[in-house]
């Protein structure tokens, strides 16, 4: 089994967030300690994955609950995975990928866009920490190559991020290891991207061509029951 551990925060502000839900409840008593979250623990669960929103927010308390988690059950498997926007620190970006590494866990960088200004249009943000993160940690997957311990993924927004987009993204990550798994979501109208109509299977196909042009060797289109 797997525990999902959903922080309802991000440091990111994209017009397309699917779980914008989340701003609008409340948190009151519905936190939980790392202390609580690692006894959340069972014998069958063989997975902790922390996304969001972001885990970015609230790593010291994901880092905690996770390395709580892991002292209590070092005789049974648990993988520590994250999936992020990658505009944590430096410092904990090393600390996130020494417990995916340790425990046959893995990264997911979701690499919203190349173009600083396309990603700054869409998430309000620069992409600069994010790419800066991202090469930091393929430069660690040689501690441990399998399973894959950096993975990446990106959201095919029509109108926005096109072929020539997910080539830019596919270089940079193939100068990096061109084995990174990647992959291609489909998009579906969310939050202030309501007018938009989900990616097609022309946009999902050329896309996957110009990233296996870059020279990215493990691509594939995900959310395939989207796509129109």
């Amino acid at each position: 089994m797997n525990l999902a551990v959903f922080y309802e925060a991000c440091t990111f502000d994209c017009l397309f967030c699917q779980n914008w839900h989340y701003r609008e409840r409340s948190i009151r008593d519905r936190t939980h300690s790392a202390e609580e979250l690692a006894g959340s623990v069972t014998a069958s669960t063989s997975c902790i994955c922390f996304f969001g929103g972001d885990p970015t927010c609230q790593l010291p308390h994901a880092l905690a609950a996770a390395r709580l988690a892991r002292s209590r059950n070092e005789q049974t498997i648990l993988r520590i995975c994250w999936e992020t926007n990658g505009s944590m620190s430096p410092d904990l970006l090393n600390e996130m990928m020494d417990l995916s590494l340790q425990s046959g866990g893995c990264v997911k960088f979701d690499l919203k866009a190349k173009n600083p200004n396309i990603h700054l249009a869409l998430c309000g943000v620069s992409n600069s920490r994010t790419l800066e993160n991202f090469a930091s940690a393929a430069a660690r997957i040689p501690e441990r190559p399998q399973p894959p311990p950096l993975v990446a993924s990106t959201l095919l927004v029509p109108g926005h991020i096109d072929a020539q987009e997910v080539g830019a993204i596919a270089s940079f990550i193939a100068k990096l290891d061109p084995n990174i798994p990647y992959a291609l979501l489909g998009f579906h109208g969310d939050f202030l991207m309501t007018d938009l109509p989900p990616t097609s299977w022309k946009q999902a196909e050329s896309c996957l061509a110009a990233a296996q042009a870059a020279g990215l060797k493990r691509v594939r289109i995900g959310n395939v029951h989207i796509l129109r």
